[in-house]
């Protein structure tokens, strides 16, 4: 009897030597993460994200994450630490830190994970044709603002002055605000605007809104005052001013509401442009996406703290 052998030759083999190297040692792609402050909550979605789409960190993937360690001013020297490190793109956590990239660089692409007016505050030409190297998410916070107004008034009845406290140095800032004047009109209430440009105005700006009669208070999304959310919620509940903002992780400081976007989302979301970009796309090409998912959360041991009773309408709203 004859014996034969059937020998399989794999197509790495055919290819040569080169491919198969190439297989046992894939491409590693270096993504910078730059915040104001550190956000391993964000970063750790992003890389969800990244792990779906075939990405494994430490293996084809390295993120190296810099932050100005809650110092926006100092954002210049991890943005620039990042362009020497050759990073293949750049994810940013917040328009200053948008903004501290694009001056570090005009070349290597820069995903939002997350900006509240892109376009006017100068980030893209458009959501539809951003141009340059900048695409990602809008957290869309200009358009849902008023909104906020509208939680307020259903958790504390009678609400007709509300003081809204917004740093005038971030870039959207101007426009959130001016939203929220027009819906005010529109609800019969007053807006109380009240600037904080650095950490020691925060107490100050609290009693300058018991001084104007606020019943309720607005934060404004800003890395300033995001860094010192616990005294700002303290001071909120030490001045009786029933408090929400876009962002929930005020109210697990202890405010009393958030309404916006689920951040997580988003930086999951971001890890499909980067791999456009990875493949070929180039990132002023790629439309700027809104959220998708916005979420509700209510800090019912606050409002006991403030003496509310929140309604059940409102409660059945929440997400959380």
């Amino acid at each position: 009897m004859i014996k034969r052998r059937l020998l399989l030759v794999s197509p790495l083999a055919k290819a040569g030597p080169d491919a198969v190297r190439a297989q046992a040692n894939p491409k590693v792609w270096r993504v910078g993460f730059l915040g104001v402050r550190q956000e391993p909550a964000l970063q750790a979605a992003f890389a969800r994200g990244m792990r779906e789409l075939g990405y494994a960190d430490g293996r084809n993937l390295l993120i190296e994450a810099r932050s100005a360690d809650g110092r926006p001013e100092r954002l210049a020297g991890p943005a620039d630490e990042l362009v020497r490190l050759g990073v293949d793109a750049i994810v940013t956590a917040g328009a200053v830190a948008t903004a501290a990239a694009q001056r570090a660089t005009s070349t290597i692409a820069i995903v939002m994970g997350a900006s509240s007016d892109p376009v006017g505050s100068g980030l893209v030409k458009s959501l539809a044709q951003p141009g340059g190297n900048t695409t990602g998410m809008s957290t869309m916070r200009t358009d849902t603002s008023p909104k906020l107004l509208e939680l307020l008034r259903s958790a504390v009845p009678g609400l007709s002055r509300v003081a809204v406290m917004a740093n005038p140095a971030s870039g959207s800032s101007s426009h959130a605000v001016t939203n929220l004047r027009s819906a005010a009109t529109q609800l019969r209430m007053t807006i109380q605007a009240v600037d904080v440009r650095s950490p020691v105005e925060i107490e100050p700006a609290f009693s300058t809104m018991s001084d104007g009669k606020a019943g309720a208070l607005v934060v404004m999304r800003d890395g300033l005052l995001l860094q010192h959310q616990a005294r700002i919620a303290e001071l909120a509940i030490k001045h009786r001013l029933p408090t929400i903002s876009d962002n929930r992780e005020y109210v697990d400081a202890g405010t009393l509401m958030s309404y916006g976007p689920n951040l997580n989302d988003q930086f999951r979301r971001v890890a499909t442009h980067v791999d456009k970009i990875f493949k070929g796309a180039k990132p002023g090409d790629l439309p700027v996406e809104q959220p998708t998912t916005f979420e509700c959360v209510i800090n019912l041991k606050a409002a006991k703290a403030l003496g509310l009773k929140i309604p059940k309408s409102l409660l059945l709203l929440a997400d959380e």
